[in-house]
C-alpha cells in the first residue's frame, strides 16, 4: 500500500500555499484526485503529479 501525504506535504512538493491544494480539492472532478478519510484529506503524490502532467493547471483548473 502507498503511503499518502498531507495537505501540507503536498503543498512543499509543488511549492504552492495549503489555500491553493484545499481550493483544488474541492472543484469535484476537475481537481486534484484526492481521498478524503472524515475531516482529512490525503494525496497519492504520484497520482496528482500524473494527473498535474496530464491536464496542466491551466486547463485542468478553469472554472
Amino acid at each position: 500500500m502507498k503511503q499518502l501525504i498531507t495537505v501540507r506535504e503536498l503543498a512543499e512538493v509543488l511549492n504552492v500555499p495549503i489555500s491553493w491544494i484545499y481550493q483544488r480539492t474541492s472543484m469535484g472532478q476537475k481537481g486534484i484526485p484526492h481521498v478524503k478519510m472524515g475531516k482529512y484529506v490525503r494525496f497519492d503524490a504520484d497520482e496528482v503529479m500524473r494527473f498535474l502532467r496530464a491536464n496542466g493547471t491551466t486547463r485542468a483548473f478553469k472554472g
